[in-house]
């Protein structure tokens, strides 16, 4: 009994199962504590947002009012939003949601299943030593530990992928069709995740296909047999096939067209090859010395910051290489090595390999910085392959020369010491590359962590949060943790600022409320927001009056009032700015007309045309020589019923970058710069 317990452990596959234990804890820790608000790469709500409509069996969202609700990254059509991505990465985050009650559940599963698939295909290419040690090296991978903590298609998309490596690796050893057709579902479902990424894991392989098909199909059509290398390769290519036929069904439900993808409806310039590009009003012209340039800085970044146990394992992974060559080249690790090359020479293709490094020039700038080169994250398993060849080669030539030179306790003692000391050397490169991108990331945390403070430990229930657009019109970018239900009817429901009158309207038994912050949005370096979570008041009549009360700086040489509505535009004069510290101006909205009222002296008309769903009011305080600053007060107002209006609670920004007041203005609490307040609030009549 013993005997056969012992006979049953030892064929246990317990070390990829704890090693994979190890990459799921790892996984969920990084996730909870480096990533609890998400990354700053906002497609991470696109796919929470997608997993969340397909657990609802949606794939379009209806959103009750119309430019109020648009997430990011979300394509509009007939039939409602739909996401510009495919669905199987969003289906698997689901799972963990659906299976676990949370979607940061799927994280760890995905990275434990990486690392165990690595085993199993490295373990088919060498052996269980060398499997073992890869599986280590893509756990001491930056790149593996900071994609594992964040709901991006990249390591789900390998995950497919190394399961189709894993599972042709088998079929060809034991020549077993059924082991070439999940091969091939494999690969479909790749495609059907990210077409171009599995494309480009899988060209080595198909090259390795069709070159053994050579003699087989001459004996095929000589003797009408099907040999069994025909049927797995008949296997493979159906079933991968198939998965192409369901990215074109979905392409053509989601997009009228199946060779139309998603991303294409969203922006047909932003695609592979070179020329001009574009994508939401960012253009450029991707040509092959800029994509030689960016995808060299890419790689690179990937050599030295992000690859198994840092620039050291490069080094290693070199000598892998190296070793391999010097004993020959079984095709396994002939096919793994390709993958290498087809996917930095494929990435040439791809022009977000430009738009990850952001400014050229600048190490630091860019989505790179913080998360890596994640169009090459399939990099990691040729990286992780040859680097555990490269340091076992390294450990074997230690014991060979130990054992040649001493004698055996003493070479053993000198071997364990090498062993030690190599271990702290990798260990430490390996630990020192990922604390730092760790660490990097946390920061921009400490960012989220102050701006979401309102919203803790609970957002407001049964309300409507108005939120700011920093970024143009989209909800979850940036704020991805501010996400709707996908009916639109969740406990908080969240709605751009702009459109503040419709969605009061369209949630009458609703409370109201706005976020705003003070400062600039630049998570990735300088001060934290300050933000607030006000309550929006309605006011309903026959009429409404705002009410703006402001200061008047001593330096003021001017101020002027603005009054807009729609496209309709009144400018208005302060009178006595000389003599004032203080003004009130009021705007009334009555019988389709907005007439201020006050100490101000009208430039053209006394009144202008209601038009649209906003009043704006603005106040510029010019010092002259261009020095000075802007109040900006919006009132959401819109005709309510029996002829009279419904208006919110005002919006209260400070401008002090004439230049850039679109993109930096605060909201203003208390006494601000050079002596400057606001306080703004509407009442019926």
């Amino acid at each position: 009994m013993r005997a056969r317990l012992r006979r049953a452990l030892a064929r246990a596959p317990l070390a990829p199962a704890a090693l994979a234990g190890v990459a799921a804890v790892l996984a969920y820790a990084v996730s909870v504590l480096v990533f609890p608000y998400h990354s700053t790469n906002h497609d991470e709500a696109v796919y929470l947002q997608q997993a969340a409509m397909l657990l609802e069996g949606r794939l379009f969202l209806q959103p009750p009012v119309e430019g109020a609700f648009r997430p990011w990254f979300f394509v509009e059509s007939a039939r409602g939003l739909y996401s510009k991505y495919s669905p199987p990465t969003a289906a698997v985050y689901a799972l963990g949601e659906l299976v676990a009650g949370s979607y940061r559940y799927a994280l760890p599963a995905v990275a434990g299943a990486n690392v165990a698939l690595l085993y199993g295909v490295v373990r088919e290419a060498w052996d269980r030593r060398t499997a073992v040690t890869a599986a280590v090296a893509l756990l001491a991978s930056p790149l593996f530990l900071v994609q594992a903590g964040v709901f991006l298609p990249y390591a789900p998309t390998t995950m497919l992928n190394l399961a189709f490596a894993l599972a042709y690796f088998r079929a060809e050893r034991t020549a077993s069709t059924g082991w070439a057709a999940v091969a091939g579902a494999a690969v479909g479902l790749a495609f059907f995740a990210r077409p171009y990424t599995a494309v480009l894991f899988a060209a080595p392989f198909v090259v390795h296909a069709v070159w053994t098909l050579r003699d087989p199909l001459a004996t095929t059509f000589s003797e009408r047999t099907v040999p069994s290398l025909v049927a797995r390769r008949v296997a493979t290519a159906g079933l991968g096939t198939a998965g192409v036929a369901v990215a074109l069904g979905y392409n053509a439900v989601v997009t009228g067209d199946p060779l139309v993808f998603p991303y294409q409806a969203f922006a047909p310039l932003d695609g592979l090859g070179f020329g001009y590009r574009e994508i939401l009003g960012y253009s450029q012209d991707y040509t092959l010395s800029l994509a030689v340039r960016s995808n060299a800085e890419v790689v690179g970044a990937f050599l030295l910051d992000w690859a198994p146990f840092g620039a050291l394992g490069s080094l290693l992974a070199g000598l892998g290489v190296f070793v391999t060559r010097r004993r020959g080249w079984p095709w396994q690790q002939a096919v793994l090595g390709g993958v290498a090359v087809s996917v930095v020479v494929g990435n040439l293709a791809f022009w977000g390999n430009r738009n990850v490094l952001g400014a050229l020039p600048d190490p630091s700038d860019g989505l790179i910085h913080t998360l890596g080169p994640y169009y090459h994250y399939d990099l990691l398993v040729p990286a992780s392959a040859f680097a555990a060849v490269g340091l076992l080669a390294l450990a074997d030539r230690a014991r060979s020369t130990a054992a040649a030179r001493l004698d055996g306790r003493q070479a053993v003692a000198v071997t364990a010491a090498l062993v030690l000391v190599a271990s702290a050397v990798v260990g430490a490169s390996a630990a020192t590359a990922t604390a730092t991108k760790l660490e990097e990331n946390a920061a921009v945390t400490d960012q989220y962590e102050a701006a979401y403070e309102p919203f803790e430990p609970a957002p407001p229930g049964d309300a409507v949060v108005f939120v700011p657009d920093p970024y143009g019109d989209w909800l979850n970018h940036p704020f991805q943790a501010l996400r709707n239900d996908p009916g639109f009817d969740g406990d908080t429901v969240y709605a751009l600022h702009d459109h503040a009158a419709e969605v009061a309207t369209a949630y009458p038994d609703r409370d109201l409320y706005r976020y705003a912050y003070r400062g600039t949005w630049t998570p990735h370096g300088g001060e934290p927001v300050d933000p607030v979570l006000r309550e929006v008041e309605v006011a309903s009549g026959q009429s409404v009056t705002a009410t703006t009360s402001f200061g008047v700086p001593s330096w003021a040489a001017s101020v002027t009032v603005t009054v807009e509505s729609g496209d309709a535009r009144e400018r208005y004069v302060l009178d006595g700015v000389a003599t004032r510290d203080e003004a009130t101006v009021s705007v009334v909205v009555d019988d389709g007309r907005v007439t201020p009222s006050g100490p101000v002296t009208p430039t053209r008309n006394e009144s202008l045309a209601l038009a649209g769903d906003d009043v704006t009011v603005e106040v510029l305080v010019d010092g002259g020589y261009g020095a000075g600053f802007t109040y900006r007060v919006v009132v959401p107002v819109t005709a309510a019923g029996g002829g009279g209006y419904r208006a919110l609670t005002p919006s209260q920004e400070l401008c002090t970058n004439l230049r850039a007041c679109d993109e930096s203005p605060v909201y203003v609490e208390g006494v601000g710069p050079d002596g400057s307040w606001l306080n703004a609030s509407v009442t019926a009549n």
